[in-house]
């Protein structure tokens, strides 16, 4: 059976809904959200998933003055205990960060913490990993700027970097795509294509998805082999099962009215001194 990394999954950073939640940024996956209670009620049993699977899961208060702080993955990038702080990519969620920083530089005190500043600009979502492979998407969210601040630390620690342009019709790389182990890559058709990604390691396989199940490509893997997936999208559902791995079905739709994917929703990291190769 095929496994995940887990030094991004010991532990989840999120952050509850905000009274302002309608007015969150939706342009792709919906026309916004209507159902503040829907929406938290999803989001708990998003967090109970992680909690239920062997995730430590902190919650950051709402900071009601930003819609969009639901949606925590883009305000940092961590990756092997080091910390990425990227200027997002809309003017109206800079201000989210302070907090997901504090909370961070706390929790990994002794990784190395980098600051994008100047015109770099990067949301988290652009990130995706592959066991030890990253990509990065240029999107209207990341510019190159920020893709070459992203690339230094990626250099410091050893990983190679592959950069992957991202269609308009879509908002991240993580929101139409996901990796639910190390050795397989959720794509959608019409979106992205495996030529888009190189070659990859010996092992790896690409499950290229229907268009009309792009929401569904973004997935988590979790330590116990489990998949959180989203409600409503069977070939994704029957791809992890014929992988061998257990699907974790969760209603995703309020959500999804906010653009946001299942990865959006969270930040996963290790404390210094726990062992990632376990």
């Amino acid at each position: 059976m095929a496994t995940v990394r887990l030094d991004q999954k010991r532990h989840a950073l999120v952050r509850a809904v905000p009274d302002s939640y309608p007015e969150a940024l939706a342009r792709f996956f919906g026309s916004g959200p209507t159902d503040i209670a829907t929406a938290r009620a999803q989001h708990q049993a998003y967090r109970q998933a992680l909690l239920d699977n062997g995730v430590e899961v902190t919650v950051l208060p709402a900071d009601h003055a930003y819609p969009d702080c639901i949606f925590v993955e883009d305000q940092a990038v961590v990756i092997d205990g080091h910390v990425l702080l990227p200027v997002p990519g809309h003017p109206s969620r800079v201000g989210e960060q302070p907090p997901v920083a504090d909370f961070l530089v706390r929790q990994l005190h002794g990784g190395r913490l980098c600051r994008m500043d100047g015109e770099a600009r990067m949301d988290g979502g652009d990130l995706l990993r592959l066991g030890n492979l990253f990509f990065v998407g240029r999107s209207t969210r990341t510019n190159d700027a920020g893709i070459e601040e992203l690339r230094l630390l990626l250099d410091h620690l050893g990983y190679e970097l592959r950069v992957v342009d991202i269609p308009e019709n879509a908002l991240h790389l993580t929101s139409i795509s996901s990796t639910p182990t190390d050795t397989d890559l959720f794509i959608p058709e019409g979106y992205l294509t495996p030529e888009d990604f190189g070659p990859l390691p010996e092992g790896c396989t690409v499950h290229v998805m229907p268009a009309e199940e792009v929401y569904g490509c973004s997935t988590i893997g979790l330590p116990t082999g489990r998949v959180i997936v989203a409600e409503g999208y069977p070939t994704v559902l029957a791809t992890v099962e014929a992988m061998g791995l257990e699907p974790l079905v969760l209603d995703m739709s309020e959500i999804r009215a906010g653009d946001g994917s299942l990865t959006c929703c969270s930040i996963f990291y290790s404390t210094p001194g726990q062992n990632e190769s376990e």
